[in-house]
């Protein structure tokens, strides 16, 4: 897609900048925290990819995960939705939950927060799936809040 991936270490204390999506002179870049677990690193870039798919022609050209999150919790809610459809597969999902287990499990299983499941259900539901009602509903902001050394 012509995006740079550009990994820098920002530390994993609390508020540490997870990743953030920038266009600038028609280059598009995506810049993550490089500390963060491979995982959690995944569901970031995937995360950004949202925001540099569904946001850059609304003439806006940054993102940054962390202080954007009142002003912009429709963009943060459509971006999480995109990373939870382009990460994880419907039949990957489905297999998981046939195994058996409940929907922490399965999110344990998939390597993903389980609030990043909660919108793949949420997709899955849209589509005409049949798939239990999660037993959370995750709020737009949940990666300001997630563990950045467990990723959970």
């Amino acid at each position: 897609m012509g995006i740079l991936l550009l990994p820098q270490p920002f530390g994993t204390q609390k508020g540490a900048i997870m990743g953030f999506f920038l266009e600038q002179r028609r280059i598009k870049t995506i810049t993550y925290n490089s500390d963060l677990s491979d995982d959690l690193q995944r569901i970031i870039v995937g995360h950004e990819l949202g925001h540099s798919v569904l946001h850059a022609r609304d003439g806006i050209h940054a993102f940054h995960d962390v202080g954007l999150f009142d002003v912009s919790s429709r963009f943060e809610r459509e971006a999480n939705l995109f990373a939870a459809e382009f990460l994880l597969e419907d039949d990957e999902v489905l297999e998981t939950l046939a195994q058996g287990g409940d929907f922490f499990s399965a999110a344990a299983v998939l390597r993903v927060p389980m609030e990043l499941l909660d919108f793949k259900f949420r997709i899955m539901k849209w589509k005409g799936y049949d798939v239990a009602e999660p037993p959370i509903m995750a709020q737009s902001n949940f990666l300001r809040d997630v563990d950045l050394i467990s990723g959970q």
